[in-house]
């Protein structure tokens, strides 16, 4: 049996953080991502972000998922970043685990402990967006409580339009995820 379990980040999880955040785009958007953004992504370039946005967190806060005492995912949040958002909003800014633990319930842990952080806080409401094509997040997002509140914007990847969609929780909703 492993030992499975989730903490607050510290700088030193930044190579770590960094290796699971490609190897779960690379799973999670083939198809939905042009390939050649996927081959091109970087470990060192994200180690690099993920060390820095851990030094200097500002409002931001990362959760890390560990399996056996090794980093195997990772969620991020933060001050909602929409401007038709109200004052006070936060938002779920990443939610990534490796592939290879999918379906063992380690990222409901995961999310939930970041959620959990954000009504701690008093921050509400909460949103979080995710490509349109992603079906295996928006499930997971919608067995959390979580919907579409009808926002959609396109992401540019190297001149392919990819939609987005935001979704929202109440505070109810998230302290029902707690």
């Amino acid at each position: 049996m492993t030992a499975d379990r989730v903490r607050t980040a510290t700088p030193a999880d930044a190579p770590s953080v960094a290796r699971v955040h490609v190897v779960t785009w690379r799973a999670a958007y083939a198809g939905v991502v042009p390939q050649a953004v996927l081959d091109g992504l970087s470990v060192e370039r994200r180690e690099g972000f993920w060390r820095e946005s851990l030094e200097k967190p500002g409002g931001h806060r990362l959760w890390v998922a560990e399996s056996d005492g090794r980093v195997v995912g990772f969620a991020s949040t933060g001050p909602g970043r929409d401007d038709d958002l109200p004052a006070g909003a936060g938002e779920l800014l990443a939610i990534y685990l490796d592939p290879a633990m999918w379906g063992r319930g380690l990222g409901t842990r995961l999310f939930r402990r970041a959620i959990a952080d954000l009504g701690e806080r008093d921050i509400d409401p909460v949103v979080l967006w995710v490509l349109t094509a992603n079906e295996r997040g928006r499930r997971f997002y919608a067995a959390m409580g979580w919907q579409p509140d009808g926002a959609a914007r396109p992401i540019d990847f190297d001149g392919t339009a990819v939609e987005e969609i935001r979704y929202r929780a109440a505070r109810e909703s998230s302290a029902s995820n707690r």
